[in-house]
């Protein structure tokens, strides 16, 4: 079994270095090829100025695709240049990372994959619309696409203690607003579990159990650490770029039932009380 990755991010690197053994070949795409990357594993450049012109010819031998790369405002890159070749490959499992923004704002209700998206931001948009593109190309050919909507993402070298130990870390009190996680351990088991069991056409949240307020989990990382905890910042006066301001625009709390119930997924971190004891060492690298 072959696996090609559109993408080769924070996530789907995680993913291959859990699951490399499980694939005879692995390809992955890259924007900057000079990047190190997991043993095992064929790199191709892909990006709005480069194609790597054996990409065609890896899909053609390729039997499971994972596709993280970002769309751009004109919809999925992968789609317009490779809808063909892989329509025409010997692919079956086709997973999309996707992101629980597309269901916009609930008002801090409780939704599951059975909630309308109605995305709120341009971003989130053309999220669903690619989402859409590729349940259609699992329509129309019979492939197994599955959309992974995923949460807040955190991990080895990307969670609240390298923010904390770099003095970077903002305590951002916003009244009532909560915001749910997932490692990147618990992503790559639940596309292995997916892999497994596929269902075309299946949408699942790829989240934890307990959607919780920035500023607790903050005080929470600086506790287990040691750190000094950095000061309340009300959310009006915060230093936040547009994109980290317009995250706080949106306020839910999403449910994970089908993962568990459906691909008999087991958290390993089930809260960020779990994913950042696992994750202490990093407070002191």
């Amino acid at each position: 079994m072959n696996l090609f990755v559109f993408g080769l991010g924070f996530s789907a690197r995680r993913f291959v270095e859990r699951e490399r053994a499980r694939f005879g070949r692995v390809c992955a795409t890259v924007t900057d090829p000079a990047r190190p990357s997991p043993p095992g594993v064929e790199i191709r450049a892909f990006g709005p100025e480069t194609d790597d012109s054996r990409i065609s010819e890896d899909l053609a031998a390729t039997d499971v695709l994972l596709v993280s790369a970002p769309p751009e405002r004109a919809g999925d890159t992968v789609l317009r240049r490779y809808r063909a070749a892989i329509a025409d490959s010997p692919v079956a499992w086709i997973g999309y990372l996707s992101t629980i923004g597309v269901y916009g704002d609930h008002g801090g209700a409780w939704i599951d994959e059975g909630t309308e998206a109605t995305p709120g931001s341009e971003r989130s948009r053309v999220r669903l619309a690619v989402e859409n593109d590729w349940l259609a190309l699992g329509r129309e050919t019979g492939k197994a696409v599955q959309i992974f909507r995923l949460s807040g993402i955190y991990g080895p070298g990307r969670n609240p203690f390298v923010k904390l130990r770099e003095g970077k870390a903002q305590r951002i009190v916003k009244r009532d607003q909560v915001f749910n996680r997932i490692h990147v351990d618990d992503i790559a088991a639940t596309l292995a579990a997916s892999i497994a069991k596929p269902r075309p056409g299946a949408v699942y949240n790829v989240t934890d159990d307990e959607p919780a307020p920035p500023q607790v989990v903050t005080e929470h990382a600086a506790r287990l650490a040691g750190l000094p905890l950095p000061p309340e910042v009300d959310f009006e006066t915060a230093d936040l770029s547009p994109m980290a301001r317009s995250f706080y625009g949106e306020n839910k709390r999403v449910r994970n039932r089908l993962i568990r119930e459906e691909l008999g997924v087991a958290l390993a971190h089930p809260t960020y009380r779990e994913g950042l004891a696992a994750l202490v060492g990093d407070a002191v690298r």
